[in-house]
């Protein structure tokens, strides 16, 4: 009886031959794609792309009053003075008690009155004369607009000591959300009146953007101010934005701790508060000595 024959497969051997063959032909074609340059020979990842920051110079150092007015709400009305310096990542707030007066073009007037009587610019030359600066711009916010800001700061933790409403009086640090900012800001009955209410007004706002500036404020600064601007009152323009932005963004980019605020030095007499002119010249020498010597310049 013939032996019968191995049924071992051919189908392992032929497999084989074209794994190999595709292996072979494979290779080529990799080789050659890449010699043409058709891809690339670096199989690494590629970096993500650097983050660009802006640089700021002492051109755009500029100073904003702003007034918070909403009558509809029977709310004090408040005045705000920021000083920004975006090279020195300096962003300075000063609260004006509404009381402050002063002989300004031959007549003795407050801060009150002037905006009264004068409205924003009434206001912006007040401080102006009294301060012995230059007030580029203004902003005239509402109750909405107020809130809105605040909203895109993000809130405050802040001491509150006053025996308000809806807040710990403790003297306690706690979160402070828009409508509460707006209470505590506006609150009329400070134990020291409008000077402390000043302090108040300044010490929170520089306390909010200390919080929460940095690069999430920075990345969203053009949506925030055109959403802000279309709510306010202000002699702001497009072109003003445009040339002050990228020093303001640089500003943002280097992190916080950028805010502080002054108390302005004086004396009460009896409802009224006499600035001292020693705080005046102080505050231009810290802050307004190269717009000074800028100026001087091109005059010469």
């Amino acid at each position: 009886m013939a032996k019968k024959k191995k049924s071992g497969s051919i189908a392992v051997p032929y497999l084989l031959t074209i794994f190999i063959g595709i292996i072979v032909v494979g290779g080529g074609a990799l080789y050659a794609l890449k010699h043409l340059g058709i891809i690339d020979g670096d199989d690494t990842l590629p970096e993500p792309p650097k983050r660009q920051i802006a640089t700021a110079t002492y051109e755009d150092n500029h100073s904003i009053l702003f007034i918070y007015d909403e009558p509809s709400k029977k709310n004090s009305t408040s005045f705000l003075l920021m000083r920004s310096v975006p090279k020195d990542k300096k962003l300075v707030f000063i609260g004006i008690p509404t009381n402050t007066i002063a002989i300004v073009d031959d007549t003795q007037q407050s801060m009150l009155s002037a905006y009264e009587t004068g409205g924003a610019s009434g206001a912006v030359n007040f401080t102006n004369k009294v301060f012995g600066i230059e007030i580029e711009r203004y902003m005239k916010v509402n109750s909405a607009a107020l809130i809105k800001i605040c909203d895109i700061l993000g809130g405050v933790s802040y001491p509150v000591a006053e025996d308000i409403a809806g807040f710990n009086g403790d003297g306690s640090e706690q979160y402070l959300n828009s409508e509460q900012v707006e209470k505590l800001i506006t609150y009329s009955l400070y134990s020291d009146g409008e000077i402390e209410r000043a302090y108040i007004i300044s010490s929170v706002f520089s306390a909010m953007v200390n919080q929460n500036v940095g690069l999430r404020i920075a990345d969203n600064f053009d949506t925030s101010f055109k959403t802000v601007i279309n709510m306010v009152d202000t002699d702001i323009t497009a072109v003003d934005y445009t040339k002050r932005k990228t020093g303001i963004k640089s500003m943002l980019e280097r992190g916080n701790a950028i805010a502080s605020f002054l108390i302005i030095n004086g004396e009460g007499a009896y409802e009224d508060f006499i600035p001292d002119e020693d705080f005046f010249a102080d505050l231009r020498e810290r802050y307004y000595s190269y717009d000074e010597s800028r100026k001087s310049d091109s005059d010469e």
